[in-house]
């Protein structure tokens, strides 16, 4: 099974990943766990890239692709393989992050994002998505208190566009949307009972 945590950013997802992961283990059941961008050598030397301030001159486009270039080489490397020996993989991002932020966020062609992603992922998809929905000025305030990358410091209008984009699309694709301002055990009580219904 392939778990999704999507949410802008300072949502609980990387909290809920590991959460999860931790009682997916007392469950005897070992999961594969992966981040966006980075989860290889390839990917974190991609992420060093994209969320770096000192390249604030990124091109949307330059910036999709790069995006699209770690999602691509954790598929080869860490989830197919992973899923193919019966693992449960859980990812903190996956396409719908392209989609929010590339598209409803930079403004490009979502339907050209959602071509070039199945390039990078085969035509995967996840069998379930969390959207962990925070209102912008809160996520912000979170991810900014340990000191901002270089999506962090981006505008608040930009923020509210993303996380429209992510309402949309999970009404359009049937993404379990959890309150991220909820206590991040109350979430997680959540989270486990719908995976454990599903695993």
């Amino acid at each position: 099974m392939f778990i999704v945590f999507e949410g802008i950013d300072g949502a609980g997802k990387s909290t809920q990943v590991r959460l999860l992961e931790e009682e997916l283990r007392m469950r005897h059941c070992a999961p594969v766990v992966v981040r966006e961008p980075g989860a290889t050598r390839v990917g974190e030397a991609v992420r060093s890239l994209l969320l770096s301030p000192a390249y604030r001159e990124m091109a949307p486009a330059a910036e999709a692709l790069l995006y699209l270039a770690s999602r691509a080489q954790a598929v080869a490397e860490r989830i197919r393989p992973a899923l193919a020996a019966g693992r449960v993989v859980l990812a903190d991002r996956f396409a719908p992050s392209t989609l929010a932020y590339q598209g409803y966020g930079r403004g490009l062609d979502l339907a050209l994002l959602r071509q070039v992603n199945l390039l990078a992922t085969g035509g995967l998809a996840p069998d379930l998505v969390f959207l962990l929905d925070l209102p912008p000025a809160e996520a912000l305030r979170r991810a900014r208190a340990g000191g901002a990358d270089r999506l962090e410091q981006e505008t608040l209008s930009f923020y509210a566009r993303v996380r429209q984009g992510y309402l949309e699309l999970a009404a359009a694709e049937g993404y379990l949307v959890l309150d991220g301002t909820l206590p991040p055990g109350e979430v997680a009580r959540r989270v486990l009972e719908v995976v454990l219904a599903r695993v």
